[in-house]
């Protein structure tokens, strides 16, 4: 059987972009094209099937990671769920083990469903923009409704039947300019994993270039500077933040596990509810529809010379001052959609974000060169494993190679195993 001939991760889409709410700032919800006349947004068993066998066969690792996105994947119910966890247990070969990952706004999480989650050792990852007042911005119901409350309830869910979850908060042109608040609400209700993902919406007919959601790039350097500092005195060791640990892991001499900072990129693309696969999450358009998993395996879809420029292309296309920046290591030019600007001698493909990330990581520099320091004093001998956070929910069956229990999506070694 051909396996992939390096690890990936797939975004599937069983629901397309299906969802039960109507975020302002929601890239996904309106890919219209996506949508054929008389297909619904629901991935069929067959397809279903095909696509759990296929990402079986490609997987190179005994570690199988599915990922479920969405839209909004709770929307298919918890059957359409259980189909997917009988289905593969029949295709698992003896000697793998299967792990689950599912991305939900958790409006439509009850009992019932955490209760499955639980049993099958799904990871969670819920996204929760801070506290009410900067949630029900722009993540409301199709009535235009607030969700914050009902976020909370399956938040509170989760915790209750103990399923593995990570929070995962939209930074917008609001929130931004509240960073303790936003950090303090998530220590407030026990979080202990937390990934920030900065809003960036590209709108080439405004004068600015980004609509007025967007976050300020500057003002973002702001904000995750003024977390890692309470972080850095109050809660290094129980709290993980997911860039603090992008950027502790380049004095470790450890890889990027988040796309966005790898050299290049290409090893997180998507499969549509019909079977269409894409090169990326925030590329689903006609130009990086490289076929359908019912034509073309998905090992020959992920090795094709078009997934591959496609990741290729991130370095390829790296601005000269990128190259010799003092901070290139910790961000390699971050995701290619942000990369819509000019540097200052003209140069395309340049960071929107350029201006916060170097902020802060020029900010942290001092942290990190401690670690390294520290990394280089160790001799082999000396160093010994960190133990996990008494509320790191890892078995002592985990591989260093497997996902990591705590639904973070990453490998155990470059998350909870450090």
């Amino acid at each position: 059987m051909v396996k992939a001939s390096r690890e990936f991760q797939v975004f599937a889409k069983p629901a397309g972009s299906l969802c039960n709410l109507d975020c302002h700032y929601c890239y996904y919800v309106r890919k219209e094209p996506l949508a054929h006349e008389g297909d619904p947004f629901r991935m069929p068993d067959d397809i279903l099937e095909e696509y759990i066998v296929q990402h079986i066969d490609a997987c190179p690792t005994p570690a199988v990671g599915f990922s479920w996105h969405g839209g909004e994947p709770t929307v298919l119910g918890l059957n359409y769920f259980r189909r997917i966890v009988a289905l593969q247990r029949r295709h698992l070969p003896p000697g793998r083990l299967i792990r689950n990952g599912i991305q939900t706004n958790g409006t439509l999480l009850d009992a019932d469903w955490c209760r499955f989650l639980a049993a099958e050792g799904f990871g969670v990852g819920l996204s929760l923009d801070g506290p009410q007042e900067l949630h029900d911005l722009y993540r409301v119901t199709r009535r235009q409704e607030p969700t914050h409350a009902l976020a909370m309830r399956g938040y509170e869910l989760l915790r209750r039947h103990r399923v593995p979850f990570d929070i995962l908060c939209v930074v917008h042109a609001e929130n931004v300019r509240h960073p303790l608040d936003v950090y303090r609400f998530f220590k407030q209700i026990g979080a202990r994993y937390i990934g920030f993902l900065p809003l960036v919406e590209p709108r080439p007919d405004l004068a600015g270039g980004v609509s007025d959601r967007t976050v300020p790039a500057e003002d973002f350097g702001a904000f995750l500077s003024a977390v890692f500092d309470e972080w850095l005195c109050e809660d290094i060791g129980r709290v993980q933040v997911q860039i603090f640990e992008e950027a502790a892991g380049t004095a470790l001499g450890g890889e990027h596990a988040l796309c966005i900072f790898r050299k290049t990129c290409g090893d997180v693309p998507v499969i549509e509810h019909n079977g269409d696969f894409f090169s990326c999450d925030h590329f689903v358009d006609a130009g990086h529809r490289l076929g359908n998993i019912r034509e073309t395996p998905l090992v020959e879809l992920l090795e094709s010379p078009a997934q591959r420029a496609f990741g290729e292309a991130k370095l390829d296309t790296l601005p000269h001052g990128c190259r010799t920046c003092e901070v290139r290591a910790m961000c390699n030019g971050g995701c290619p959609k942000d990369r819509f600007l000019r540097t200052p001698n003209g140069e395309g493909s340049l960071n929107y974000l350029c201006a916060g990330y170097k902020r802060f990581f020029t900010h942290c520099r001092p942290f990190i060169a401690e670690l390294a320091a520290l990394r280089q004093r160790q001799s082999p001998e000396t160093q010994t494993p960190p133990l996990p956070s008494q509320n790191s929910p890892v078995g002592a069956k985990t591989g260093r190679n497997d996902p990591c229990p705590c639904g973070s999506g990453r490998k155990y070694k470059k998350c909870c195993g450090k």
